[in-house]
């Protein structure tokens, strides 16, 4: 078995949080009422993700080395 690290954004909402991998080919998503209840969840989706349609699932290019979070004022 190859481990690869994946990278993960956790967005807090008034609801609970949301999780999702950077470099994945497809749509994965994980959910939860923590922090960690969300990162259990999208590690679990990427497996099944990875069960279902393969290693063939990761982006070809190599994996972004840092994420940054920037906000900006946008007029609307």
């Amino acid at each position: 078995m190859n481990l690869r690290q994946v990278k993960i954004i956790i967005e807090k909402h008034s609801d609970g949080y949301v999780a999702y991998p950077l470099g994945l080919k497809g749509v994965v998503v994980g959910e939860g009422d923590s922090c960690e209840e969300a990162l259990a969840d999208v590690k679990s989706a990427i497996g099944f993700h990875i069960e279902t349609f393969g290693p063939d699932i990761f982006d070809d290019e190599p994996p972004a080395l840092e994420a940054f979070i920037a906000e900006t004022g946008v007029a609307a």
